[in-house]
C-alpha cells in the first residue's frame, strides 16, 4: 500500500508540474513594469522553482544517493551554471525553440535520473553517458525551458537586463531552499530500514513522473491549441 501511494504522489507531482509556466497574473504584472524591480523578480525566480516541479524532481533524482557534501556541491553547482546560462542567453539573444519540445526533454532528464538510480545506465557500459555532463546538458534544458517562458515578456531596455539577472538569482536562491530540503528528507529517510527497499519504488516512480511529464507536453506539441 505504502509504495503504491508513493508513486500515486510523485505522479501527482508531475501532472502538477505541466502547469508550472509562470501564471497570466504574473506575465502580465511582468509586462507591466517599467525600471529596475529587484525584489519583484528576485520573488518571481524563487517562487518559479518551487512551483516548477519539474525541476524539484530532477534535483531529487539527482541527490538520491550522494552522501558526501563535496558531491552535492558539485553536482548542484552543474545544473545552477547550465541552467543560468541558457535562461539568461536565452532570454537576451531571443533564441527561437518550440517550449513544448524543450520541456519534454525536461521531463526526459527526470526519467533518466530514475533510469540511472535504478543502475540502468551502468548496463550501457562505455557508451553510457558522463553523469556530471548529463546533469549540465540538462540543466542547460531546464534554463532554456523557463527562458521560452519569459521571451516576449520582459525587455533588456530600462532597467531589464538587472530584473532579469534578479529572476535568475530568485530561480538559485530558491534552488538552494528546494536543495535544502530535499537533503533534510533524503537524510532522515535513509536512517530508516526502508530506504534501500523503497529506493526502487521512489526511482521508479520518479521515471513515471518524468514520462508523465514528456508525453503530456509532446502531445501539446503534436496537438497545438
Amino acid at each position: 500500500m505504502s509504495r503504491a501511494l508513493l508513486g500515486l504522489i510523485i505522479l501527482g507531482f508531475a501532472i502538477s508540474a505541466t502547469g508550472h509556466d509562470l501564471s497570466q497574473a504574473n506575465a502580465n504584472y511582468v509586462q507591466s513594469i517599467e525600471g529596475v524591480a529587484t525584489g519583484v523578480f528576485t520573488y518571481l525566480g524563487a517562487k518559479h522553482m518551487f512551483t516548477g516541479i519539474d525541476h524539484i524532481l530532477f534535483l531529487t533524482g539527482v541527490m538520491f544517493f550522494l552522501r558526501r557534501a563535496r558531491d552535492v556541491a558539485i553536482y548542484a553547482s552543474l545544473f545552477t551554471v547550465g541552467h543560468s546560462i541558457t535562461l539568461l542567453c536565452g532570454v537576451l539573444a531571443n533564441w527561437t525553440v518550440n517550449a513544448s519540445i524543450v520541456d519534454a526533454i525536461i521531463g526526459f532528464s527526470v526519467v533518466y535520473k530514475g533510469f540511472e538510480n535504478l543502475g540502468g545506465i551502468k548496463l550501457l557500459g562505455r557508451w553510457g553517458p558522463n553523469t556530471r555532463v548529463a546533469v549540465f546538458v540538462f540543466g542547460l534544458f531546464h534554463g532554456l525551458g523557463l527562458a521560452t517562458k519569459l521571451q516576449g515578456l520582459m525587455s533588456t531596455e530600462n532597467g531589464g537586463l538587472i530584473n532579469l539577472l534578479c529572476f535568475n538569482i530568485g530561480v538559485e536562491l530558491g534552488q538552494l531552499a528546494a536543495l535544502v530540503g530535499v537533503m533534510g528528507v533524503l537524510i532522515l529517510w535513509r536512517f530508516r530500514a526502508s530506504f534501500d527497499s523503497m529506493s526502487f519504488v521512489a526511482n521508479s516512480a520518479l521515471m513515471a513522473s518524468g514520462f508523465v511529464l514528456a508525453g503530456y507536453h509532446l502531445l501539446q506539441y503534436s496537438v497545438p491549441s
